[in-house]
């Protein structure tokens, strides 16, 4: 064979690894918001360019993808390759390695589209298969298997959950009238409804005390289909003034809702929201006297939790974009102007860190019904 007829074998089959990766990082966005602890992995299983098992991580994180996929195909698995988006488990937890079931199935040939950072992972898996005869290609389509597995990656890297924040804004760039004047509505329906759909992608929902006494919201997830989808409710309160008989407080045995308090906070209102089934837990106050992000990030983390989906006002919004904590932003922006002095949605320093090439970069951009949006996503 020419050597043009090698490079133009060796392109067809790059394609077919990408094709059949993407389909896979499909596969696996399915379990977003629904298998923390555990990565959401996506796992197809292909046999003369044909797809002979699929599999994505259970709710709950068990079982793993590529046990499932296995599953389906069955015997069609032996002299087949797997595709799988974060490299195979090798280390006995719950359940034994995937990495001996990959082999145990007879699969030949393995494309990974990362190495799991996990220390009890870190290349073993990939190392474990390589000792086995299986062909191992890794980085098929990689920076969007590292987008995908972000949260995984945070947590067992930097002990913290991945963050998504949401901000509105009017067409004159204000997130709230001015102290006094009713709440304002900025989003329609079409926009409201990716809100809810991004609640239920992420294994809690985060807001600030303020937005909490300014707008009284529920926080929950409210799709038709999808009422099963109960996201953890977190609110971020030095001093404990979520008031009992709030949404969140009220509805809090329907739907698990956590208040992160300051070390100092009274103990008799933490005992009063307790009585309605708030969980309270205490972390260090910063030098603001407000909650230590980086502390608050640490417990969420060390909680299991992967993926955080921020509703907070611009205050808190600021300062996770100060900190580094807002992994990616969602800024929707209204056609209508308030018209008068209200509340910036973003402030001067906000504004410049998602201007700045080296900080963020624009994913996408448009329209959902009404309303524009910018989807901003930390570089990494």
């Amino acid at each position: 064979m020419s050597s043009r007829a090698l490079r133009s074998a060796a392109a067809e089959a790059a394609e077919e690894d990408a094709r059949f990766m993407a389909a896979a990082l499909n596969l696996a966005r399915r379990g977003l918001g629904r298998v923390a602890p555990n990565p959401a992995v996506g796992a197809l299983i292909v046999k003369d360019g044909i797809v002979v098992g699929r599999g994505a991580t259970a709710d709950g994180g068990r079982p793993h993808a590529e046990v499932l996929a296995l599953l389906q195909a069955g015997k069609a698995a032996r002299g087949a390759t797997l595709y799988v988006t974060l490299e195979p488990c090798s280390h006995h937890g719950r359940t034994p390695p995937c990495a001996d079931a990959i082999v145990a199935a007879g699969i030949t040939r393995v494309v990974s589209a990362l190495e799991d950072p996990d220390p009890r992972v870190a290349g073993s898996g990939h190392l474990r298969l390589r000792e086995a005869g299986i062909e191992v290609t890794v980085g098929v389509l990689a920076e969007a298997a590292l987008r995908a597995n972000l949260g995984h990656v945070l947590r067992v890297s930097h002990g913290r959950p991945m963050l998504t924040l949401k901000l509105a804004e009017t067409a004159d760039g204000y997130a709230a009238a001015p102290a006094g004047a009713p709440r304002l509505k900025i989003t329609g329906a079409a926009a409201d409804g990716r809100v809810h759909m991004l609640r239920a992608l992420h294994d809690a929902v985060l807001v600030g005390v303020g937005t909490v006494l300014a707008d009284d919201p529920l926080l929950n997830v409210r799709l038709p289909g999808m009422e099963s989808r109960k996201p953890l409710r977190i609110v971020l309160d030095t001093h404990l003034q979520l008031a009992p008989r709030s949404r969140l407080a009220a509805r809090a045995r329907e739907y698990p809702t956590l208040a992160i308090a300051g070390e100092s906070a009274p103990a008799e209102r933490a005992a009063l929201l307790v009585e309605t089934g708030v969980e309270i837990e205490r972390v260090a106050v910063g030098e603001a006297g407000r909650i230590d992000l980086a502390a608050a990030l640490a417990f969420l983390g060390a909680r299991g939790l992967t993926r955080v989906f921020c509703e907070g006002g611009p205050r808190l919004g600021a300062a996770l974009l100060a900190r580094g904590f807002a992994d990616e932003v969602l800024l929707l922006r209204s056609d209508q102007m308030l018209g008068t002095d209200g509340v910036p949605a973003l402030d001067s320093a906000s504004r410049a860190a998602l201007a700045d090439a080296g900080r963020y970069r624009l994913r996408a951009s448009g329209r959902i019904g009404a309303d524009a949006y910018a989807h901003y996503q930390r570089v990494l």
